[in-house]
């Protein structure tokens, strides 16, 4: 079975193994909701989709019947173009999902390679400290590509 790597914004440990459903972002304003979801049906039967309306770029969310038709979307349709506008595709998840960092110590990570994600800096920052507790690549909105920078929390100054 094919697995989608995992870019963007996840939070640690997240869990894809029973997710339907993808969030779709930096969505062109000519965009409507039903050219999404022609778009997305192309990798699998769509159970639901939601375009959510913003003044320079929309973002939305596609429901899938089946788990394998959202990796395969995550896989296929990850910075397709739609009005030469590239879209981002990755897993759908609850912003509650996310550990609050507010209080936390944060650090800049420069010289990112562009194929880093938040997944992999998380990885690399956590197998150090066990008090690291997200990671954030800055992305480009209108080109979909990392800024080459980034942003880690910590738990505590001290790790820091």
């Amino acid at each position: 079975q094919i697995e989608p790597i995992l870019t963007g914004n996840l939070p640690p440990g997240f869990d894809t193994s029973t997710c339907r459903s993808v969030y779709v972002g930096n969505i062109h304003v000519q965009v409507t909701e039903a050219l999404l979801r022609e778009v997305f049906q192309s990798a699998g039967s769509v159970d639901g989709c939601k375009l959510i309306r913003k003044e320079k770029s929309s973002y939305g969310f596609v429901d899938y019947y089946e788990r394998g038709s959202a990796a395969l979307a995550i896989l296929t349709l990850n910075r397709k173009q739609i009005f030469g506008q590239p879209i981002r595709v990755n897993w759908a998840y609850a912003s509650g999902q996310r550990e609050d960092t507010t209080d936390h110590f944060h650090i800049f990570v420069g010289d990112l390679s562009p194929e880093v994600t938040d997944s992999a800096l998380f990885a690399f920052f956590s197998a150090y400290s066990p008090n690291c507790s997200d990671a954030r690549v800055m992305w480009d909105q209108k080109t979909g590509r990392s800024r080459g920078y980034g942003f880690v929390s910590f738990r505590n100054q001290q790790v820091c």
